[in-house]
């Protein structure tokens, strides 16, 4: 049976509906999550059909095992995102049959025993590659490559060192994570590698790694070291009694430039490798292939070679019973049933991946290539199908801790909010290993669980201490999960649930936006855009929880304030003192500390701080994290990644001529280069000609594909040639050539006739700015900002758009928007993405 589809527009208007007006919510669900097909035919209106599909699809594996929710019962969780929300790949894949993709949102990777080849750096990248292309974050280790220097047995003689495979891992990120799919990289190393020093400086080059995180693992002897300013011995293999490397470094200041490039630039991340391995209960199952070697690329997931985990976020905000009242409180009996139910869903969808995987493994199966090409892909993923059968690793989390806060009248960064937010962790922790126990009582215990290996464990013994009879129970029954627990960044979903993520502090709930004004529309157009001649006058949003919280004081959110009466109200409310600038810093990394406790994977959390804070704090952050139990940690100075990094050059302001307007060619010259950009218009395949000048985007043509009266064009083209010309009697035209496969030139004559007469003005417009070399944001703002009054035009202009942001300089800052995650200004270009400097959000397309 054929099934209903919707054009972008109606999925639009019912989910603005479902959303109660939020367009940015609106437009993140059409966008990335609602089910499409190749062709962009899309299956789904709102997110009710998708929570349906969720639903349908859980209770499907729910009825195999004893006591099956039902999809009613599955579906009241999931709806509006109240209470449990499924993360990115879960959310996007599962019950969607029209992409063969894994529900994984985490992978590690790596090779067991000696990995020090370019063979096994090759089959890596190639591995990366792979699980990016189904959506995945992949992050490995370089620990196992030799350092610069050592002799080889090859033409080189001698090595080249780890720090040019970081920058192949991460040019193969950038290539495969575009055009839809979503991957992210996380390298890491040892400090014991005497390489580790380059490893830590890598990023610091401008242009240099930029498709890669990285973070160094530190161990507790070079962090006692550092403090106590004493040395430290480095080595290759870093785990050898008898290293072939050996040198002695002082590990204090090596300490100071991890932290100085962290201050300057973000990174390196830290991650404090023995309290991973000591409070690691997959690691109890070490010799049998559950080793952690590395963490995601958010560092909330550390992983053995091939395990990989899903997210699933349980939304705090929505247990909190009269919100910002004086009679709020917090409904723990109802929570501790949901956070059952969530560790439940989590292992069903476990075999949901199981059945991705095996479609992956048939696709491949029937794939043209040989079996020699289709070998690495294919192996992959059937040692990625035995870890996740194997240990059924999960990773349940939470959202909207800081809304919660707020909500029952506690201000973050508190004692007594953070002894508040232990007691929920600890709920959690308590109840979902209850969960897994009883499922293994019903399905099962995972396949290698044994009691004796875990007695030692530090965070199995806090359960047993906490609740001696879920001990006793595990002994008796097993467990169906090997790990169960995470704190994720939300990303995206929060824009969905209206909350804040994670355990990060809410931020200031009143938005300053300017209103664009057209005088011939009745319907008022909110934009960003502030090119001179247009009409604009400023008005306020407030936050839809402090919306909530107005209404529980009995004031009005539609009377129009003044921003003195809004400082006031502020002031008054608990989400005061409590934005990422205010809160007490060394306090949050403490909270952190005390949260992991009760988290048996790890946190994903970066400190945000002001640009005028000194090295000196940040060192005081890393010391006390480590020290409070933190397994990671990350720090982001508000405005370190904007021009401090260090060039390649020795002194680029001597080199930098005089400051004069870009050169204006007016007369465009016959032959321009040219890219070819494709992107879908309205179910349509188009294509997108721009033209180059000296590499800047001079004109651009845009028309359908594959069509009679349309431009017939290979997928393996991707430049060429605009040719002007003229005919007979004088008229001009432009041509489009390429050469083919066989060498050939191809011309494909007068573009412009093949164009829709509006477009084509459309084009002209904008190719009229470009030739004086409006700058490339400002340009995408102009086309972002045309009032157009049909669906088709309209998606043609998003198409306009995807194809000039390639052109757009990596860190050049967009002024005037906001990040729709964490609200602050602090938007850049990489990449063709917009990248949130603050909280590292990132939106692509």
């Amino acid at each position: 049976m054929k099934k209903e589809t919707y054009t972008y527009q109606e999925a639009y208007e019912e989910s603005l509906q479902y959303f109660q007006g939020d367009e940015l919510a609106a437009r993140v669900w059409v966008n990335k999550y609602a089910v499409k097909d190749s062709f962009g035919n899309i299956y789904e209106k709102s997110p009710e059909d998708m929570h349906w599909r969720i639903a349908n699809e859980v209770a499907r594996i729910e009825s195999k095992y004893p006591n099956p929710l039902t999809a009613e019962k599955l579906f009241e969780l999931l709806d509006h995102f109240r209470y449990i929300v499924p993360q990115g790949s879960p959310m996007t894949g599962i019950g969607n049959d029209y992409q063969v993709a894994s529900l994984s949102n985490c992978f590690v990777i790596g090779i067991d025993g000696q990995a020090d080849s370019y063979g096994a750096i090759f089959k890596i990248d190639e591995e990366q590659v792979q699980l990016m292309k189904r959506r995945g974050g992949v992050g490995h280790d370089l620990s196992h490559i030799r350092p610069k220097g050592s002799p080889v047995k090859n033409s080189a003689l001698t090595s080249t060192g780890l720090v040019p495979f970081m920058e192949r891992y991460s040019n193969s990120t950038r290539e495969v994570a575009q055009d839809g799919r979503r991957g992210a990289l996380m390298l890491s190393v040892s400090i014991k590698h005497p390489d580790s020093e380059a490893f830590i400086d890598a990023k610091m080059t401008e242009g240099k790694v930029t498709g890669a995180n990285v973070s160094v693992k530190l161990d507790d002897e070079f962090m006692q070291a550092a403090i106590d300013n004493k040395t430290y011995v480095q080595q290759f293999p870093i785990n050898s009694t008898e290293p072939v490397v050996r040198k002695e470094i002082n590990a204090s200041n090596l300490w100071k430039k991890i932290i100085h490039n962290a201050w300057k630039s973000a990174e390196p991340g830290v991650l404090f490798w023995d309290t991973i391995l000591k409070e690691s209960v997959p690691d109890c199952y070490a010799d049998l292939g559950f080793r952690t070697v590395s963490t995601n690329p958010c560092g909330e997931i550390p992983l053995c070679p091939y395990d990989s985990c899903r997210l699933l976020a349980i939304n705090l905000y929505s247990y909190v019973v009269n919100p910002f009242k004086e009679n709020a409180y917090f409904d723990f009996e109802l929570f501790e049933k949901h956070v059952g139910l969530a560790q439940r869903i989590m292992d069903d969808i476990i075999d949901l991946e199981l059945e991705k995987i095996e479609k992956i493994l048939a696709k491949i199966d029937a794939d043209p290539e040989n079996e020699d090409v289709k070998h690495t892909e294919r192996t992959l993923w059937q040692k990625i199908y035995k870890k996740s059968g194997q240990g059924r690793r999960t990773g349940v989390g939470i959202t909207a801790e800081g809304d919660m806060l707020a909500a029952l009248g506690l201000r973050y960064g508190t004692e007594e909010a953070t002894d508040f937010s232990e007691k929920v962790h600890r709920t959690i922790a308590l109840q979902a290993y209850r969960s897994s126990v009883e499922m293994a009582r019903e399905r099962g215990a995972f396949e290698v669980y044994d009691t004796e290996r875990e007695k030692n464990n530090p965070f199995i013994n806090r359960l047993r201490e906490a609740d001696p009879e879920l001990y006793e129970d595990m002994k008796k029954y097993g467990r169906r999960n090997i790990a169960c627990l995470t704190i994720a960044p939300t990303g995206t979903t929060s824009l969905m649930t209206q909350t804040t993520s994670g355990i990060e502090p809410v931020f200031l709930p009143v938005y300053k936006r300017r209103r664009k004004v057209n005088p011939n529309d009745t319907n008022v157009h909110i934009d960003y855009v502030d090119e001179v001649g247009d009409a604009f006058e400023e008005y306020i949003v407030f936050h839809p929880k402090f919306v909530t919280w107005m209404e529980a004081q009995g004031l009005n959110p539609a009377k129009k304030y003044t921003q003195e009466e809004i400082d006031d109200l502020v002031k008054q409310s608990p989400y005061y003192k409590a934005t990422s600038n205010d809160v007490d810093w060394l306090m949050k990394v403490r909270m952190q500390g005390r949260i992991q406790r009760w988290v048996d994977h790890s946190i994903s959390v970066t400190i945000n701080l002001p640009a005028d804070v000194s090295e000196d704090l940040v060192n005081a952050l890393y010391v006390e994290a480590w020290r409070s139990g933190c397994k990671g940690c990350t720090v982001y100075r508000e405005g370190s990644r904007s021009g401090v990094l260090l060039s390649t050059k020795k002194d680029k302001k001597d080199e930098l001529p005089p400051c004069k307007p870009p050169t204006i060619v007016e007369t465009r010259p016959k032959i321009l280069e040219a890219d070819v950009v494709r992107f879908q218009n309205n179910k349509e395949k188009w294509v997108a000609f721009v033209g180059l000048l000296n590499g800047y985007p001079y004109e651009i043509f845009t028309g359908v594909l594959d069509d009679e009266e349309g431009i017939v064009l290979p997928k393996s083209v991707t430049s060429g040639h605009i040719i002007k010309n003229y005919d007979d009697d004088g008229r001009k035209h432009y041509d489009f050539q390429f050469e083919n496969k066989r060498g050939y030139k191809v011309t494909i004559e007068g573009l412009s006739e093949k164009f829709n007469k509006e477009y084509w003005n459309y084009a002209k417009l904008i190719s009229g700015v470009l030739r004086y070399r409006m700058p490339i944001e400002q340009v995408i703002k102009l086309v972002s900002s045309l009032q157009l009054d049909n669906e088709s035009i309209n998606t043609w202009k998003n198409g306009v758009e995807r194809a000039l942001k390639k052109y757009v300089s990596d860190g050049t800052e967009l002024k005037g928007q906001k990040c729709p995650n964490c609200g602050n200004e602090t938007l850049v270009y990489q990449e063709g993405c917009l990248i949130c400097k603050t909280c590292g959000a990132s939106r692509c397309g």
